[in-house]
């Protein structure tokens, strides 16, 4: 059967399809114009690979057709360095290090040896930086931890370093880094250092640990002591206090009774002045009415011993002495 015969007129158009072309477009222009950045980021837009702004978390529009590119920095995380040693399954891939047994190996201020672990916590501070500053700043982080932590180790002598000098190293590194940081421009923030483990070499921990644990025993023997002597002495001074106090006031009745007896002896010698014949027989009397009742029966004789004269009344019938 013959084909029929086209008129020049009824062709076709090459271009007749490209009509639908701009209803295709609109749709891939609307999916790579349209971008989220998660919550604990920001993104950072790069416009013909030029630096052109950051935006905040949330829905955003950018030019298709890779006009603009969107790079997510995750600016609300905490990230971390471990040096000499490492956790299983970290997230971070420059969490770890390459060598843990060398980071963690220094040499000390007295040129003895200790194994150094720590770990440095920080965040991107600045996303710009963070991207085109330096070519690699996690690492650069990671070797600036290292030179710091060994400058500031290496300054001091190892009991310094394993028992009381922790605190210190950890300020004054944590000081240094941020210093070196900023110098460098990283875009980091530097939130902390920590040591974690801090030990002597292995041929060594053992009788490192003797002496330490004969430190500790020390220290608790003296702390005993120290305890017996603060429950011994506050009670020996109490007693003390409370002798000195009764001393006191014994001393002070003593006092104030002589004074007593002796103002009532300068009242008795005044009326002796006046009346000596007078004063002398009162004395006498108040003496004897003091002293016989306490004698009992007594008899009194003369030198003849002829007649017995009864000196107290009812005594004649009582036995006495002579």
């Amino acid at each position: 059967m013959a084909r029929p015969m086209l008129l020049p007129g009824d062709r076709p158009s090459p271009l007749r399809h490209l009509r639908w072309l701009p209803l295709l477009l609109i749709p891939i222009a609307l999916l790579t114009a349209v971008y989220t950045v998660p919550a604990d980021g920001v993104g950072v837009v790069l416009r013909w690979g030029r630096y052109q702004s950051t935006q905040e978390p949330g829905l955003h529009f950018k030019l298709p057709f890779g006009v603009d590119e969107v790079t997510i920095v995750q600016t609300r995380r905490q990230l971390k360095l471990e040096f000499g040693f490492h956790t299983l399954d970290a997230t971070n891939p420059r969490q770890r290090g390459q060598d843990p047994e060398r980071e963690r190996s220094m040499v000390t201020g007295d040129l003895n040896a200790a194994l150094v672990e720590w770990v440095v916590q920080y965040r991107i501070d600045d996303p710009r930086l963070f991207l085109f500053q330096v070519r690699d700043p996690a690492t650069t982080l990671r070797d600036l931890s290292e030179a710091v932590m060994r400058e500031v180790v290496g300054d001091r002598t190892v009991d310094e370093v394993i028992t009381i000098g922790r605190q210190e190293i950890e300020n004054v590194a944590l000081v240094r880094l941020r210093e070196m940081s900023k110098a460098y421009q990283l875009g980091f923030v530097i939130d902390l250092v920590q040591l974690k483990n801090v030990n002597p070499p292995r041929d060594v921990q053992a009788s490192f640990n003797e002496v330490n644990k004969a430190e500790q025993d020390r220290e608790s023997m003296i702390n005993v002591a120290n305890g017996e002597y603060n429950k011994a002495v506050p009670r020996a001074q109490g007693e003390a206090a409370q002798r000195i106090s009764e001393a006191e006031g014994y001393r002070l009745k003593r006092v104030n009774e002589a004074l007593g007896d002796a103002t009532a002896f300068q009242a008795v010698l005044t009326e002796y002045v006046k009346a000596p014949d007078v004063t002398r027989t009162r004395l006498y009397l108040e003496t004897m009415r003091e002293v016989l009742p306490q004698l009992g029966g007594k008899w009194i004789v003369d030198e003849r011993v002829t007649q017995l004269l009864p000196l107290l009344p009812g005594a004649a019938g009582q036995g006495g002495g002579k």
